[in-house]
């Protein structure tokens, strides 16, 4: 008989397992919500991992069960992430920057039973209690609480319910393509949808972040996983570092420039994930402090396009590489990561950079195409753009409670992107199909009109749209918010495009407002922007 290998199943409760079995000391950082900053463990995790699942199993969840948080990045919420899925019920992470409507749709149709709640949200579910009436149990998170207790009946606290977990509680054997937690995606129109994880889909996440050239954790690197806990997973960051024994520090509700440089130069932060508009306020502080962020090696930038002028920024005054990443709620969500190649290293360095700024290359796991109207491939020459397709091991199949019929099409899922491949599977995302500006027959890419705009000095964010336009049917505007203390004028920024673009390409007008509308996910409305714009340039034509 031919021999073969042992067959375990892929399991969450795994991860914590070798986290408390091989790095119970290593240190896990919490800015708490309440109860300022403290300093725990793997160890210390998982053994309140374990005693928290013991008690949701006592409370009577059937499998599957989802068991809601609306929480920030502490020590609480990650021993929640473990002690849900561990036992066999669904951590379901809950964004509280959705509206009332939008978070009361959520948690009616996920059918959350348990809902986690730092004391930041206690009004917020307060408010909404009376429409949550699928809600069997709300847990504040923390101690005893009596002013919290009159607020809501019922209310349970975090620290005594653990406590009626068993500290030798077993995790379940389950299969390992049960559901493990839910997230909902933040779009623009329509009611949130949901995406249902497994323990299969995250640990082969997990594998994959960890490999060189993804995000690359190891038990050298001190994290600040600045992206929030209920935005896809914190993008699978605390499941990888639990595999892979890093030191984790966890930001807790304020995440202004500022609070992170000094949790960054405090506890030697190598390793730090978050969005371009959270490194904007870093980078902004930093100058004016005169922090060198000495001891940040990497930081990785997701979630919108990062601009040119943030890599170069963090490279030349700071020394830290920007890992310039894509992915989505829907793709767990790492979906590829920029790292060069060998052959790349005898390149100038001006075309290095220029590498650099696109979303780089997919880990093995997932697979790229571009398609045209007709739904046929494209060519992956770097120059045809198309619909970005994708499919993968931690690839939904379906939305939560919708056939795989209404999500795939021939078996990939439509991002809604529209990019570019070269021969070497680099991915440049050109714009969301829906954003990018068709003017007179011809694409022009808002997301490079906003990464040039994004590098002048005098301003601190910007968005371009198109509206419309009597001649060309699109043509682009430009909507920018002036730096503190700066006051650009509309020539001198459509000036700031000369030689960077095609002249036909540059932006019409600018607009100048105080602030970007923006949703739960910090991503910009330009739906509400070219609503309010559309005829801006009627009167000019």
């Amino acid at each position: 008989m031919l021999g073969q290998m042992m067959t375990q199943p892929l399991l969450i409760s795994t991860l914590i397992d070798h986290a408390e079995r091989y790095h119970h000391d290593t240190e896990i950082v919490s800015v708490n919500t309440m109860d300022g900053t403290e300093v725990t463990s793997w160890g210390k995790v998982a053994a309140n991992a374990r005693k928290l699942g013991a008690a949701l199993t006592k409370l009577g969840l059937g499998p599957q069960a989802r068991v809601a948080t609306i929480a920030w990045n502490n020590r609480r919420h990650l021993e929640i992430y473990y002690g849900a899925s561990g036992a066999g019920f669904v951590c379901h992470t809950i964004n509280p920057r959705l509206f009332p409507e939008q978070l009361v749709y959520i948690i009616d149709h996920a059918e959350d039973q348990v809902l986690f709640i730092d004391k930041t949200f206690l009004p917020l579910v307060v408010k909404l209690r009376d429409q949550l009436k699928g809600l069997k149990h709300i847990i504040l998170m923390g101690p005893c609480d009596e002013e919290a207790a009159a607020q809501v009946e019922g209310l349970l606290f975090y620290d005594d319910f653990i406590e009626t977990g068993e500290a030798g509680f077993q995790w379940p054997e389950l299969d390992e393509n049960t559901a493990s937690s839910l997230c909902y995606t933040s779009g623009t129109t329509g009611n949130p949808k949901g995406v249902l994880y497994s323990h299969r889909s995250t640990l082969l996440h997990a594998f994959a972040s960890n490999t060189p050239d993804c995000i690359g954790f190891s038990a050298m690197d001190i994290v600040l996983p600045v992206v929030p806990m209920f935005h896809v997973n914190a993008w699978g960051s605390v499941y990888a570092t639990a595999m892979s024994g890093s030191r984790l520090v966890l930001p807790g509700p304020d995440l202004h420039g500022e609070a992170l440089v000094k949790l960054i130069d405090t506890w030697k932060v190598t390793l730090a994930l978050g969005v371009p508009t959270i490194w904007l306020g870093l980078l902004g502080y930093a100058k004016q402090a005169g922090s060198t962020l000495e001891s940040l090696k990497r930081t990785v930038v997701g979630g919108s396009a990062c601009p040119p002028s943030m890599i170069t920024e963090f490279r030349e005054d700071y020394g830290v590489d920007t890992l310039h990443a894509w992915g989505m709620s829907e793709m767990s969500p790492l979906g590829s990561v920029n790292h060069p190649l060998a052959k790349h290293l005898d390149l100038p360095e001006e075309e290095q950079n220029r590498l650099r700024e696109s979303q780089g290359r997919p880990p093995f796991g997932v697979d790229l195409k571009i398609v045209g109207e007709d739904g046929a491939e494209l060519p992956r020459d770097g120059k045809a753009t198309g619909e970005l397709h994708v499919r993968g091991h931690w690839v939904l199949d379906s939305y939560f409670r919708k056939t795989r019929d209404e999500t795939l099409t021939d078996g990939w899922f439509d991002t809604g992107d529209v990019a570019s491949l070269d021969p070497d599977g680099y991915l440049t995302i050109r714009d969301r199909s829906k954003d990018i500006i068709k003017s007179g027959g011809e694409w022009i890419s808002s997301v490079e009109l906003e990464n040039i705009a994004i590098g002048h000095p005098k301003l601190a964010d910007a968005a371009v749209v198109g509206v419309h336009h009597e001649k060309w049917d699109e043509r682009p505007i430009l909507v920018a918010v002036r730096a503190e203390g700066a006051d650009p004028t509309e020539a001198e920024l459509r000036g700031f495009y000369e030689g960077k673009i095609a002249h036909w390409q540059i932006p019409d007008r600018v607009v100048f407002v105080d602030a970007l509308p923006r949703n739960a996910t910090g991503k910009v409305l330009k739906r509400d922007l070219r609503e309010t714009y559309n005829e801006i340039l009627t009167e000019t034509v």
